[in-house]
């Protein structure tokens, strides 16, 4: 079974960022919604990926200053398992 989502930690030039990609991307409108209700996001974006086995598309999240990256990403984690667990207990 596929997973709904994969998260993972970048370090680009300028600050961390926390890359999503979905197994399902007709949700990224959705889940980029979601995600922008936490306070400690600055910014998200919807973003092609360029790569090999990856989703043609992915969520990149931006993060305030001062703002763990390790604990947030934990936070994301949890939140799409609890939206992704919800969404599946509706059908």
């Amino acid at each position: 079974m596929q997973l709904p989502f994969r998260s993972e930690i970048r370090n680009s030039p300028n600050q961390q960022i926390i890359k999503i990609f979905l197994g399902d991307e007709s949700l990224d409108e959705k889940i980029k919604i979601h995600l922008e209700r936490f306070n400690e996001i600055e910014l998200v974006e919807i973003e092609e990926t360029v790569g090999q086995n990856r989703a043609n598309e992915n969520l990149t999240v931006f993060l305030k200053d001062d703002v763990d990256i390790n604990k947030m990403k934990s936070a994301i984690d949890s939140s799409l398992w609890w939206y992704f667990e919800e969404d599946m207990i509706e059908e």
